[in-house]
């Protein structure tokens, strides 16, 4: 098992002091891939840090750290060449990936796939799954769901959880939320959610629980305002995990993202606080004790508004593979070196206090990011961004910038990009990201990865 780097040990990383490698005892997340030439390493423009970029709040003594892990570890940054064998999605877009076993499920807004060696065209209805190492299309997993889906889960018993805005899916009847058999499609009988008001945003499955988050009123038979935790098997609604989101910046609460570390649950969306404590865009739910209550976590970075367009910003969050920590990246316009707006920032989990700071910020430089993968050798960001390492660019590239069309990989510690530079097609940008032991899936709206023809799926691997 790694050693999870200690409070101690993240404080002198944050404050620039020497860390010795004993004490951080993980893998180093530079080292290059196979075959690479050069070893990844942060970009070598150096940029210089947002004034309050780096926290000053004290870190708490140390407390008991997650039993579970958040994600799956990287000993290296993944290949820059992506398989051949993934299938392309031939319209639409991708915005969720999960894996069952070794199949992978894509949900999206799509109705055509084909597999990556030709054959006939496949008809899918927003959903469809293939077998990870061979590209395969699963025949008899085709679904009718009529509406985008935006989330996906992983569920026991080969069957998948499918969130997002549509009233029917399977051979079941369904609203925003159903649990599908992997192997004809079908619901699964028994698991009623009763998910109203609006379209399920994301999904996390742990155990017997299935957290939820999305716009709507009423999810498993009682009043849940865009956050629920619910039964895996029934889709009752836990009576003891009932935080409200309140206070959205402008129309309804939407709560766009949540992870799932140990105790720790991560939600942002838009919302300015849960259980009528301020938590502008961004909180964390306590769900290791008998009820889940607000953790005595807060950062005010969210809280100012970047453009009147986009009056909420945060759009995913990822833990480390050892929940220690965890990433954001948010759209929101131009903001400035000292907003967080269209950026990456990292978070310390067991920080404690009200005006939380991130331990660094990556800056586009005017781009948004939609989704963020953190393996432990690396934090990956997608959007339409066009830079990384770009605090002072304005639609444009400032001092120091490096070039990172569309997907990049920031050092975890330094903040800084690392040379990984696969590009992609910018389009509307990285809607999802899905790390496993064998690599990296990837999924957007466009058809080029890796400066080869991936349409909309594709996997950088492990090499």
């Amino acid at each position: 098992m790694i050693t999870r780097v200690s409070a101690v040990v993240a404080a002198l990383a944050m404050t620039g002091a020497t860390v010795p490698a004993a004490a951080a005892a993980h893998p180093n997340p530079a080292a290059p891939p196979s075959g690479a030439a050069a070893p990844l390493t942060p970009s070598p423009a150096r940029v210089p840090i947002a004034p309050g970029a780096i926290t000053s709040a004290p870190v708490a003594a140390p407390e008991p750290r997650p039993a579970t892990p958040a994600g799956v570890r990287h000993r290296r940054v993944v290949s820059e060449d992506p398989v051949d064998h993934t299938p392309h999605v031939l319209d639409g877009i991708v915005n969720a990936i999960a894996m069952v076993g070794r199949t992978v499920v894509v949900g999206g807004a799509f109705t055509r796939v084909r597999e990556a060696g030709g054959g006939p065209v496949l008809a899918r209805s927003n959903v469809f799954a293939f077998d990870v190492r061979t590209g395969r299309v699963l025949r008899g997993f085709a679904p009718r769901v009529h509406g985008p889906v935006y989330a996906l889960a992983a569920g026991e018993e080969g069957t998948v959880y499918v969130g997002g805005d549509f009233v029917t899916a399977g051979r079941g009847s369904g609203s925003a939320l159903a649990r599908l058999r992997l192997s004809d499609g079908s619901a699964v009988s028994g698991f009623t959610p009763r998910v109203l008001g609006g379209p399920v945003r994301d999904l996390v499955a742990s155990g017997t629980k299935l957290y939820v988050g999305g716009d709507f009123s009423t999810a498993g038979g009682r009043l849940r305002n865009g956050l629920a935790r619910l039964d895996a098997t029934t889709g009752a609604a836990d009576p003891a995990f009932s935080v409200t989101p309140g206070r959205p910046r402008s129309g309804g609460i939407k709560v766009y993202t949540l992870a799932l570390a140990g105790d720790r649950l991560a939600v942002g969306g838009n919302f300015g606080t849960l259980d009528g404590l301020s938590r502008p865009q961004l909180g964390l739910i306590d769900v290791g004790g008998r009820v889940a209550k607000v953790a005595p976590w807060r950062t005010a970075e969210y809280a100012p508004t970047c453009s009147p367009r986009f009056p909420d910003a945060v759009r995913d969050v990822a833990f480390s593979p050892e929940g220690d920590y965890f990433v954001v990246v948010a759209t929101g316009g131009i903001g400035g070196p000292r907003r967080l707006c269209d950026a990456a920032a990292r978070f310390e989990t067991r920080a404690r206090g009200n005006a939380i700071r991130p331990t660094w910020v990556n800056h586009t430089g005017g781009d948004s990011l939609y989704a963020v993968a953190v393996t432990g050798a690396a934090v990956y960001v997608g959007g339409h961004q066009r830079w990384l390492d770009n605090p002072q660019g304005r639609d444009s590239a400032g001092p120091g910038a490096v070039e990172r069309p569309g997907i990049g990989a920031i050092h975890p510690r330094t903040g800084k990009a690392l040379r990984w530079n696969p590009t992609r097609d910018r389009g509307i940008g990285v809607k999802a990201f899905l790390a496993h032991r064998e690599g990296l899936l990837v999924g957007s709206d466009t058809t080029r990865l890796g400066r080869e023809y991936h349409a909309r799926v594709g996997m950088f691997p492990l090499r």
